[in-house]
């Protein structure tokens, strides 16, 4: 299909590019862009989208979302996943490995590269496990899983105890220079915790996850970084003192990037309230001096991504006792609302939209090592129609995720997508 976008305001932050323009899309591929005054010559398009009022961005880029498959069918689908990933405007997304089982074999990760590419909508990029199994003890077959799709090994939310054995597995993937994606905490400092180590949570009488099973842990990462040279992404940052020894090491020039969930740049632990499992999440939600910092850090380029962290949990798993329920929430479909309600919330203007926009596009893109989140003549047209002036409320029967608990249920967030492409097909319209 040739299909001409007229009149948007094209925010590409990868192209410094803010301003009205038409884009020429045929053959999956955005072949023109041009001045909004200027046609485009010799091209005839089966369809045409008026974006009047609206932006034209490159498609997001998530670098958290959990499909579920294989093996937690009952928490989610493929198809019900890959519809919230699009519905989202989230053309491209990184899978962690914590599935059933664990994508620690070749065979796993083609079936599941095959399957998401079968339902023809976002991209999908699998992260192989670090060691078998994630139970941190026998390292996996990188290069196999490398040829077999994975863009990166991670060990989801599954501890590492033994610090040699990580040792092992950065050595090997700076060899193949690949890079291993770390949540860092301390499995002893945070063993049965629910909550931030703080008054809520003692108040509560629920377990408190310190902030120091975070520092703690990127200390000893960062050591390992400096003997190995391994590059490391860091995942899900949540404290204060967390992102200001990132600071230091990125000052220090070790080779690592990090990104925060979408969830934790809003809430705090005043957020639980009276045990509501929606706001359970991982890692806990911290201070509003955390989430200051979390501000802080995005603003002055310290964290270089915002991801959905999107964890579908059904009722069963939710509605239970705070310390029993599942931690985990919907993001997908909340991903451009909570970036544009974290915008406007920090007194950002406008002109702070490309800005946002880059955390989402461009600079997980980056940390990827991909073309995607950029809108260059001859690439794939993976694009993002929104309306940054509508707003919806957010309930469980408007979300196509499969996973329908979220701390937002109820509230009124901005924007709204109209479109998304996926390699020049209308994957999602509203």
């Amino acid at each position: 299909m040739k299909l001409l976008i007229e009149n948007g305001r094209l925010i590409d932050p990868a192209n410094h590019i803010d301003g009205i323009r038409n884009i020429a899309v045929a053959d999956g591929k955005i072949v023109a862009i041009t001045e909004a005054d200027v046609p485009v010559s010799g091209f005839s398009p089966d369809r045409t989208i008026d974006a009047g009022g609206l932006v034209v961005s490159p498609g997001f880029v998530d670098l958290a979302a959990r499909l579920r498959e294989p093996g937690y069918e009952h928490k989610a689908t493929l198809e019900s996943e890959m519809q919230a990933a699009v519905a989202g405007g989230v053309t491209s997304l990184v899978c962690p490995p914590d599935t059933d089982p664990v994508l620690d074999e070749p065979g796993l990760v083609e079936m599941l590269k095959y399957r998401a590419a079968a339902r023809n909508q976002a991209h999908v990029y699998p992260l192989g496990a670090l060691t078998v199994g994630l139970k941190g003890q026998k390292l996996t077959e990188m290069a196999e899983l490398t040829d077999a799709g994975c863009i990166g090994f991670s060990h989801a939310n599954e501890p590492i105890p033994d610090t040699e054995v990580l040792l092992r597995a950065l050595q090997y993937a700076n060899s193949f220079n690949y890079c291993s994606w770390l949540r860092p905490e301390d499995p002893f400092l945070a063993r049965n915790g629910m909550a931030h180590s703080g008054q809520v949570a003692a108040a509560l009488g629920l377990i408190g996850i310190p902030a120091i099973a975070e520092t703690v842990s990127l200390h000893t990462i960062f050591e390992l970084m400096r003997v190995t040279g391994a590059r490391v992404h860091l995942c899900r940052l949540s404290t204060a003192k967390g992102i200001e020894l990132v600071r230091q090491a990125k000052q220090e020039r070790l080779p690592v990037t990090c990104d925060v969930g979408i969830h934790h740049l809003h809430l705090t632990e005043d957020d639980i309230d009276y045990f509501d499992t929606n706001a359970r999440l991982t890692p806990p939600l911290r201070s509003h001096a955390d989430r200051d910092a979390i501000t802080q850090g995005l603003l002055d380029g310290t964290i270089d991504a915002i991801c959905s962290d999107h964890t579908p949990v059904d009722d069963d798993e939710k509605l239970l006792p705070f310390g029993e329920a599942t931690p985990g929430a919907t993001g997908l479909e909340l991903f451009l609302s909570l970036t544009l309600k974290w915008m406007r919330e920090r007194g950002s203007g406008d002109d702070m939209l490309g800005k946002a926009i880059a955390k989402i596009t461009s600079d997980p893109a980056r940390i990827l090592g991909l073309s995607c989140g950029r809108l260059d003549i001859g690439a794939n047209a993976d694009i993002c129609i929104f309306d940054p002036a509508a707003s919806w409320t957010v309930t469980a029967s408007k979300l196509a995720s499969q996973g329908k608990h979220t701390p937002f249920l109820g509230k009124n967030i901005p924007g709204c997508v109209r479109f998304t492409l996926v390699e020049g097909r209308i994957a999602f319209e509203r």
